[in-house]
């Protein structure tokens, strides 16, 4: 006879072993047979879909569809879809596969929450072909989700990410860009900022050049800073500012841009809380953005040119001319007339002229020559000559052949003479002396 005491155990372990029938049923375990592993569901390539409608519980169904070459977001007015977020939808589906083929005959499609899907993905292709995916509740780990095919009875577990990749709304496929400019065909760009127009073409060399207010040397990772800066803005669709709040704004500037597609314009307003709005030519609306473009738009012509003396930049001189001093570059060792130049003093004064950039930009050239530089550079031996004027306790730059005034820090000078002063020749290796 069994005791009470026992009797209560075996009533209690019943009670659990049904509790993890019920479980059990509710969340089945994946088969984990090797025959089942990772089957696809479906097997696309992403340049067959030409279009994809998403529809989730609780949110507003999205449509995208391909018009031409490019993605839109379908409605009342279609919208431009971004490329790269578009390209994770096709790249989820091309192919679709699973984790594990959990039943391929369920009895009941609420056992995996797929009677009453909370996301369903419809993907059209070239041949007219809609393929509807269903996705139910999450597995018990919480790294899958069943999912199935609408017109097909297997039931899969997939991963998680494989649903949250198609988890957008139209502001996620939106495409956010203000400017939709060809970067590698930009010829020409246009700065009304401060009052005036700034011009900035480039040379056959591929270098920017100011052109407006008057042909003048351009800093170009100054304006390489403007442009990649404006053309790269984008809308914060977190706020929604109206026409009136663009119009209470002052204007920060106008940057047109033009490329092998033509003219494309964006204006730029900054509010007194410092929040910047822009109104731009390839979108209708008025949208936020980042405050570094607002930044990079209020400059004046000298934030744009450049301000060094010597263009040899990083490119090792063949020559240095000091007054009426010439070294000469021979293999790795430097040489004044037959006499070899200590390669470090002589670096050091190159190292000097790199660096050597106006303070500011003078009215006009003043004062006698103080010093006379050239330097010449590169494969086709180009020569950068620069004369440095004293006016009194200032010293000016000159370029041969430029009418702009570098005018130079004092401590910059002084630094550069003594360099000079430091140049010396090369010490002759001592002859090695033989033990007795």
């Amino acid at each position: 006879m069994l005791k009470p005491q026992g009797l209560i155990t075996a009533v209690g372990v019943l009670a659990i072993l049904g509790g993890y029938a019920w479980w059990a049923n509710k969340h089945p375990v994946a088969d984990t047979s090797s025959t089942t592993a990772s089957p696809k569901i479906l097997s696309l390539t992403a340049d067959q879909v030409t279009s994809i409608h998403l529809a989730k519980t609780g949110a507003e169904p999205v449509n995208v569809s391909k018009n031409g070459d490019h993605w839109q977001i379908d409605g009342a007015k279609p919208l431009a879809a971004d490329t790269d977020t578009i390209n994770t939808l096709t790249a989820a589906v091309s192919p679709l596969t699973s984790d594990r083929l959990i039943d391929d005959r369920p009895q009941n499609l609420a056992t995996f929450g797929l009677d009453s899907p909370t996301e369903e993905v419809d993907v059209t292709t070239k041949d007219g072909r809609s393929h509807k995916i269903l996705f139910g509740a999450d597995t018990p780990s919480g790294n899958d989700t069943y999912a199935k095919l609408a017109d097909d009875t297997k039931v899969y577990s997939v991963l998680s990410s494989v649903k949250t990749s198609f988890d957008k709304t139209v502001n996620d496929l939106r495409d956010k860009r203000l400017l939709t400019l060809n970067s590698d065909k930009i010829t020409s760009v246009t700065l009304n900022a401060k009052g005036s127009d700034i011009e900035f073409h480039k040379d056959s060399g591929g270098d920017w050049q100011i052109t407006k207010p008057k042909p003048l040397r351009a800093d170009s990772s100054a304006v390489d800073d403007l442009v990649s800066k404006v053309k790269d803005a984008k809308m914060d669709l977190t706020a929604t500012p109206t026409p009136a709040d663009f119009a209470a704004a002052p204007k920060v500037g106008t940057v047109t841009f033009v490329d092998d597609k033509g003219p494309q314009t964006i204006e730029l307003r900054k509010a007194k809380d410092n929040t910047v709005y822009a109104k731009s030519s390839v979108v209708e609306g008025i949208y936020k953005t980042a405050a570094d473009v607002g930044t990079a738009v209020d400059k004046g012509v000298d934030d744009f040119r450049n301000k060094k003396l010597f263009d040899f930049g990083f490119t090792d001189p063949s020559k240095v001319q000091i007054g009426d001093k010439l070294y000469e570059k021979t293999g790795d060792k430097w040489f004044n007339g037959s006499s070899q130049i200590d390669s470090a003093s002589m670096q050091a004064v190159i190292d000097k002229l790199r660096d050597l950039a106006a303070a500011k930009f003078g009215d006009k050239i003043a004062g006698s020559p103080a010093l006379s530089l050239a330097v010449t550079w590169g494969d086709k031996g180009k020569v950068d000559k620069v004369t440095i004027n004293k006016n009194g306790s200032d010293y000016i730059g000159v370029r041969d052949g430029d009418t702009t005034a570098y005018n130079l820090d004092s401590k910059a000078y002084d630094d550069l003479q003594q360099t000079i002063a430091g140049i010396k020749q090369a010490q002759t290796p001592k002859p090695a002396t033989t033990k007795k």
